[in-house]
């Protein structure tokens, strides 16, 4: 029975184009006709329903005299309410106060103009100071996606990495064994490459630092090199892992990829030999992987709840062959650790959120080895994104609310929540601009959100050539 619903489903799948536009529910409109604002009721109580009140039935003109006309009724039937005395009382009382006066505060004649001098030097420097320095506009954040893309065979792991946004505004995404694009720019999808079975499913992407080029992680262990420009397989690495490869990271012209088995390999896809260092400190699998902007120092985060912090330039001779010691070992998370954020504006602080069973965001003094803040989230944390032109983290979470949550730093006080995913969202990516952000999630779905506002206009500069890892692909062997 168990089987024949799966068959079910994946049947369905099959029948559903990946990266098309899903259209949004239609919103409820209430009835415009005139309806009654009860039910009526017999005399058992039991039968009887609420009473819901509805506007377009009701008279309001009626209602207002129905209201006043028991006060009326009162004033009639007592005729000490408005007695002649009581009249007289206030008139006399209304012109003893008021001195036949129509207003209260009234000028008998001009006020005195202003005193000159020091107080009027300093009034006219606030004023300038505060023309000068403009009250700063509140940025609109939309609370509903602004586009969404259906996902079919969107594995639910939370230890892969399956969607990338690349430098060239286009999106990649694994579903099942198959990795396709999509272009930002004019909303095209295309097919990258469906692997064999025996060597999927894709496992992990991730874009080269030019744009055109992309890596795939396989469940086989093996990490394929592509050139999406020409739809051509470049390289393939085998021996690298023994395991699935569920986490990638460029650094220029060095792939570093993260295994079931707990390694972590620097691969400089340049060279023949390949392998050029190995970091061994985690027990089990390695799910996030972030190198530093500047490409110093490596944020790993793996199932065995540790975080550590490798430096590129403390390669020891007294350890094994191409083997690296880690500059910094966190075990303060009680979960999988898998989202790793490095601070575009702050170079040695990083931020990490663990899974279901530690649900917190914790920063990190990557220099000093010190935790800075720990803040609870109450749920599975899967990924994080820094503003890029804002002091704000934005984190995407599981269950209960499956909601997107965009967080002050260093404050780290709520700015808004993002509420459309009906499952947990398992992976974001930012767009080149630094605006827009994906986020793909269990329920099969892939959702742009204009968060982080629109772009900054482009300072004029002048272009540097672009001397990527693929620029002399010819020598890929």
């Amino acid at each position: 029975m168990q089987a024949g619903i799966f068959s079910s489903e994946k049947t369905r799948s099959r029948f559903r184009r990946p990266l098309q536009e899903v259209a949004a529910p239609n919103p409820y409109l209430p009835s415009m006709r005139s309806t009654t604002s009860f039910v009526r009721c017999s005399s058992s109580r039991q039968n009887c329903d609420r009473f819901i009140p509805d506007r377009s039935a009701i008279d309001f003109d009626l209602a207002h005299s129905l209201l006043t006309e028991s006060r009326k009724k009162k004033e009639k039937e007592n005729p000490s309410v408005a007695s002649p005395s009581k009249e007289a009382y206030r008139k006399h009382l209304a012109e003893a106060l008021m001195q036949n006066r129509t207003r209260i505060l009234a000028f008998k004649s001009k006020p005195p103009a202003p005193v000159e001098g020091v107080f009027q030097e300093v009034c006219s420097d606030n004023t300038s100071s505060h023309q000068s320095k403009p009250a700063k506009h509140q940025r609109y954040i939309p609370q509903s996606a602004e586009r969404t893309l259906d996902a079919p065979e969107l594995i639910d792991d939370y230890y892969l990495n399956l969607l990338d946004w690349g430098s060239s505004n286009v999106l990649s995404i694994a579903l099942g064994n198959t990795v396709y694009l999509w272009n930002a720019t004019d909303g095209s999808t295309s097919e990258l490459t469906t692997v064999d079975e025996d060597y999927g499913p894709v496992t992990s992407v991730s874009w080269a630092p030019d744009g055109q080029h992309i890596a795939i992680g396989l469940n086989s262990s093996e990490i394929q090199l592509w050139d999406s420009s020409s739809i051509r397989l470049l390289r393939t690495l085998r021996g690298v892992h023994r395991s699935r490869v569920g986490s990638l990271a460029w650094n220029k012209n060095i792939l570093t990829t993260g295994g079931m088995d707990g390694v972590i390999v620097n691969n400089d896809v340049r060279i023949r030999t390949h392998i050029v260092q190995t970091y061994r400190g985690h027990q089990q699998e390695v799910c996030g992987l972030k190198w530093s902007g500047s490409g110093q120092q490596l944020a790993s985060g793996g199932n065995d709840n540790l975080l550590h912090i490798w430096d590129i330039s403390m390669a020891s001779s007294n350890l094994a062959h191409n083997q690296n010691q880690w500059l910094h070992k966190f075990d303060d998370h009680l979960a999988a650790v898998k989202a790793l954020a490095w601070c575009p504006f702050q170079s040695n602080l990083l931020a990490s959120g663990g899974g279901g069973s530690d649900r917190s965001i914790k920063f990190w003094n990557t220099h000093t080895g010190a935790c800075l803040n720990s803040v609870g989230t109450g749920s599975q944390v899967c990924s994080l994104l820094w503003n890029k032109n804002e002091r704000e983290l934005l984190s995407s979470h599981g269950f209960t609310q499956n909601q997107l949550t965009l967080w002050k730093y260093p404050s780290m006080l709520k700015i808004t929540e993002l509420i459309g995913h009906t499952s947990r969202v398992l992976f974001m990516a930012q767009s080149p601009d630094g605006c827009t952000v994906a986020s793909a999630a269990a329920d099969e779905t892939l959702r742009f959100w204009n968060v982080f506002g629109t772009p900054e206009t482009p300072k004029s500069a002048n272009k540097i050539a672009n001397a990527g890892p693929f620029s002399s692909f010819n020598h890929i062997r």
